[in-house]
């Protein structure tokens, strides 16, 4: 039976989707490459229909941050794995619609030059489009990116392309500092090992969002094979390798964000150790010169210093995640260090840990390390004379809806206005770009290239001044040179947070405690269920309608006073910006805890986000003994109310 007839049965027979048999026959017909047919082939005689569905029950889907899927499939063919073994990384990407693969890397870059190239003729720009590419260390992405390359030049765009792997935060910048159209990081941020994608951020530096998100995506979704015909040479674009010039303008800036250098001549702070490890990404790349340079004490986890993007030492490279920071909190307590860095693959998230008051090593939330980080740095720029009562009504504090509401008092604690966000960091940017646009003239057509002092005072005087921006998925800006979050930079404010806590004697436990009694106790739980291939991203999508179609009337025990429906318009922020609409829910309870639900953008999960907290009084604060057993209460109901979720969860999906 040849493989077209094996398709029509088993679409008959109810195995193969019919969408994904429509797209099986699409890409064979689209293009001669023989890996796919022997994939498809293959995967066909041996009866792997789930794996086909998963695999074709779409085309990856060009979303607004851009193309985010599988690069090395559940199963893995023998066209694919050619002549690697095993334990290697196939020869060649999952074969498939709806995966990471030559042929949708192709098509979004294609569209985004389109893109670009309308876009400058609309704003009555002349010239070729000009793109920034890079790329961490995840399987296929060197090759990605040399291919998107590639591609752009011989469709019309002049290419920047990094001679090795780097941060995000680093593609932002070049973005900025080159002016450049638009920028492209290949990566899957800390997702598994097999994951890979396509991050798009635009002539800002930040993530796109509309207009461009939706104009890209028309652009992309036009394309439907992998074929072109390249320009003529003289109208083909150019390429310029980005280097060490670079990464020295990019690590001059970084520098600056951390405010007391002194810190580190003080005994105290001088012994402090800290142990970083890159998880096998591109935190390796720039992290170790930093704190080096910055003057700190520090071990790195050479078997994770490797970049390898098997990430063989780990299950998953997330540093939210204990399991990937065992190697390193083990060389902690082997050497005798303080704290533990971690930074995923793109080094864009940072996570933690720190010892506690009993000299156990504790690992901290993205919600305390950024409440912790934010806190030190209002308290020092007021401390230092940046800020003061004249000009902090210029001054700004930015997260997003999920991130917890203790930085929104602590932000109003310095008199400083805290403005949320909808999820994700081109959100934070976007707001950034605002305050950019605010500035006179002739100060906006050189900002780019002022020093950090100059920027600030700008800022500060004729603008909105970021003090710090953060959201819960460990993600952190300290200024805006760079329009992502940056992992770098994090590190260096993480790390001068505890030389801080060190010259007082403290531990970062005991500060944060200092915290809690000084604004109340604030705690949060995130949960998320996974649903994943075809099946799955119908269950989410089922669950995610349901909170909106039938919102809760009572959860837990506690009234619903209060359900925020972020599909809808008219919600504002507190600038009185209308927020865009999103897949998001938020409830509150009579009894003060709340919860968020929202499905993920970038993989197969639904997002739970719950809050609750103990405050004091107005002008009193929490003792030892209120705080502890505020710990113990607040604590107690948020299991509880997971409790109660996950079997609504059940209920829901029932329906």
């Amino acid at each position: 039976m040849s493989l077209e007839a094996t398709l029509q049965a088993a679409t008959d027979a109810g195995q193969l989707l019919k969408s994904s048999h429509e797209n099986i026959l699409a890409l064979l017909a689209a293009s001669p490459n023989p890996v796919y047919r022997a994939s498809i082939d293959e995967l066909a005689t041996s009866g792997q229909w789930a794996e086909l569905n998963d695999r074709f029950f779409q085309a990856l889907k060009f979303g607004t941050g851009g193309l985010r899927g599988r690069t090395v499939g559940k199963v893995v063919t023998v066209a694919e794995l050619g002549a690697a073994s095993a334990d290697q990384r196939p020869d060649h990407p999952c074969v498939g619609t709806n995966a990471m693969n030559y042929y949708n890397v192709g098509r979004a870059t294609r569209g985004l030059v389109a893109y670009a190239k309308t876009y400058r003729a609309n704003s009555g720009l002349s010239g070729r489009p000009s793109i920034v590419f890079a790329h961490d260390t995840r399987h296929f992405s060197s090759e990605f990116a040399q291919k998107c390359a590639q591609i752009a030049m011989e469709n019309g765009a002049d290419v920047y392309l990094f001679d090795g792997c780097r941060a995000t935060p680093e593609m932002s910048f070049a973005i900025r500092q080159l002016r450049a159209d638009a920028g492209v990081m290949l990566t899957a941020s800390h997702n598994p090992a097999h994951d890979n994608g396509f991050k798009v951020n635009f002539s800002d530096g930040a993530g796109i969002v509309e207009p461009h998100a939706t104009g890209i995506i028309k652009e992309v979704n036009a394309i439907k094979d992998e074929s072109y015909t390249a320009l003529p040479t003289d109208q083909q674009g150019e390429l310029t390798t980005l280097g060490a010039d670079m990464d020295e303008s990019y690590l001059a800036r970084v520098e600056t964000m951390m405010l007391q250098p002194e810190l580190l001549k003080g005994e105290k702070a001088k012994n402090l150790k800290i142990v970083f490890t890159a998880l096998h990404g591109t935190g390796g790349v720039l992290v170790p010169v930093l704190l080096e340079k910055l003057g700190f004490n520090f071990f790195t986890v050479p078997e994770q210093d490797i970049r390898d993007g098997r990430f063989p030492t780990v299950k998953s490279p997330n540093p939210e995640n204990a399991p990937a920071l065992k190697m390193a909190v083990d060389l902690a307590n082997k050497e005798g260090a303080d704290i533990v860095i971690g930074t995923d693959p793109d080094c864009d998230r940072m996570g933690v840990g720190v010892r506690d008051d009993k000299g156990a090593m504790v690992l901290l939330t993205g919600n305390q390390t950024g409440s912790l980080m934010g806190w030190y740095r209002l308290k020092t720029m007021f401390d230092l004379g940046i800020l003061n009562d004249a000009n902090k009504k210029n001054a700004v504090f930015l997260k997003t809806f999920v991130t917890s509401p203790m930085q929104d008092t602590i932000a109003a604690k310095f008199g400083v206005l805290c403005v949320n966000t909808l999820t994700g960091f081109k959100w934070i940017s976007s707001k950034l770009a605002k305050y950019e646009a605010a500035l006179p003239a002739e100060i906006l057509a050189k900002y780019r290239d002022l020093s950090a002092a100059d920027s600030r005072a700008a800022r500060l005087q004729h603008s909105k001044f970021l003090v710090f921006g953060g959201e819960e998925s460990y993600g952190y800006m300290g200024d805006d040179f760079s329009r992502d979050k940056d992992g770098n930079g994090a590190v260096v404010m993480f790390a001068e947070l505890a030389a801080y806590a060190a010259s007082r004697g403290l531990t970062i436990v005991g500060l944060l405690d200092e915290i809690y009694c000084d604004v109340g106790y604030f705690l949060e739980v995130n949960q998320s269920k996974v649903f994943e291939g075809a099946s799955g991203a119908a269950q989410i999508a089922k669950l995610a309608d349901s909170y909106g179609s039938n919102p809760p009337t009572e959860v837990d025990g506690s009234a619903v006073i209060k359900v925020r429906d972020f599909r809808k318009p008219g919600i504002t922020d507190e600038e009185g910006e209308a927020i865009s609409t999103e897949k998001m829910l938020f409830v509150d309870l009579a009894d003060g805890r709340s919860f968020a639900v929202r499905p993920s953008g970038t993989e197969p999960k639904i997002k739970y986000y719950m809050f609750a907290r103990q405050v004091p009084a107005v002008g009193q604060s929490l003792s030892a003994a209120e705080l502890a057993a505020a710990k113990t209460k607040v604590s107690a109901s948020l299991e509880s109310l997971w409790a109660f979720l996950e079997k609504d969860i059940d209920v829901r999906l029932a329906v």
